[in-house]
C-alpha cells in the first residue's frame, strides 16, 4: 500500500509539472516520467485492490455496524469428488474447517477497535473466542491489518480437522497425527448487507489444500468406498448444484462448499 502511494504522489507531480512546463525541457523530462510511472501505478493499484476496496468501505460505511466472519477451508480431494461433512449447528454438508479463534492479544486488539460479540450465532463453549464480530466501518482497515499480521488469532486448520474428522473417529489418529496442507487462496465477499444478521457483512474465508502422505490418502479412499453418516463425497458440478445428483436426488450442500473449487 506504501508503494501504491509513492508512485501516486510521482505520478501527480509529474503530471503536474507536464502542464506546468509545456514545451520546456523541465515539462518534456516530466511528461516521460507520467509514461514511465503509468505502468508500476496501474500494477500497484491492482495489487491494492482489496486495501483499496477496505478503504473506500471505511468511508462508505464508516458509522455503521458491519459484521465480519473470518474463517478457513479444507479442501479434501479424491478422484475429483470433494469431502464434505456434516454441519454441526445446521443440517447441512459443507467443507471442513470452521471460524478462527482469537487468542487474549487479540480479544485486545478486538476491544481497541470497538468490536462487539456477534449475537447471531449464539456464543457456547464451542463459539467462545470465534473471529466474528461486529464494529464500525471506519475500522475496516485496522482490522484487516491486525488479521493479515496473523497476530493474536489461529494460524492453523489443524484444529478443525482434529474436531470434525480426528475427534469423533472418522479418520484414525494414528494414521493422522499432522497434517500438510497447501495455502490456496483467500476468498473477501463483497460488502453486502445480510437480511439474516441484519447488518452489512463482510465473509472471509482462506482455503487449504490437503496434502495426504501415502498412508492418509489409503484411509481417504477407505472413507470414501464405506459411506459414514456423516460424510459424504461430492463432485464439483454437484456443489456448483448445490447438491444435486445426477440420479435427480439432491444432498444438502451448504452454498460456502463452492468456495472449494
Amino acid at each position: 500500500m506504501s508503494r501504491l502511494l509513492v508512485y501516486a504522489v510521482l505520478f501527480m507531480a509529474s503530471l503536474a509539472a507536464t502542464f506546468s512546463y509545456n514545451g520546456k525541457a523541465v515539462g518534456s523530462i516530466a511528461s516521460g516520467a507520467v509514461i514511465s510511472l503509468v505502468i508500476p501505478l496501474l500494477d500497484s493499484v491492482v495489487a491494492n485492490r482489496l486495501n483499496l476496496r477496505h478503504l473506500w468501505y471505511s468511508v462508505r460505511y464508516g458509522n455503521q455496524d458491519v459484521r465480519i466472519s473470518a474463517a478457513y477451508l479444507f479442501r479434501i480431494k479424491i478422484d475429483g469428488k470433494y469431502l464434505l461433512i456434516k454441519g454441526r449447528r445446521f443440517s447441512q454438508l459443507q467443507p471442513v474447517g470452521g471460524v478462527y479463534k482469537v487468542s487474549e492479544s487479540g480479544k485486545h486488539f478486538l476491544v481497541s477497535i470497538g468490536a462487539q460479540d456477534d449475537s447471531l450465532i449464539p456464543i457456547d463453549t464451542a463459539s467462545s473466542d470465534d473471529l466474528r464480530v461486529r464494529f464500525k466501518g471506519s475500522k475496516i482497515p485496522r482490522f484487516y491489518s491486525w488479521f493479515d499480521s496473523r497476530a493474536g488469532r489461529e494460524d492453523s486448520p489443524w484444529r478443525e480437522f482434529h474436531e470434525e474428522l480426528i475427534g469423533p473417529g472418522i479418520l484414525p489418529a494414528e494414521v493422522f497425527p499432522f497434517t500438510f496442507q497447501d495455502y490456496v487462496r483467500r476468498d473477501v465477499a463483497k460488502i453486502r448487507f445480510s437480511e439474516h444478521a441484519q447488518s452489512w457483512e463482510i465473509l472471509i474465508a482462506d482455503i487449504y489444500e490437503l496434502l495426504p502422505t501415502a498412508d492418509q490418502e489409503i484411509y481417504l479412499r477407505r472413507l470414501m468406498e464405506t459411506p459414514h453418516a456423516d460424510t459424504a463425497w461430492v463432485s464439483a458440478d454437484s456443489i456448483r448444484r448445490r447438491g444435486v445428483l445426477p440420479d435427480g436426488t439432491t444432498l444438502p450442500v451448504a452454498a460456502h462448499s463452492q468456495k472449494l473449487l
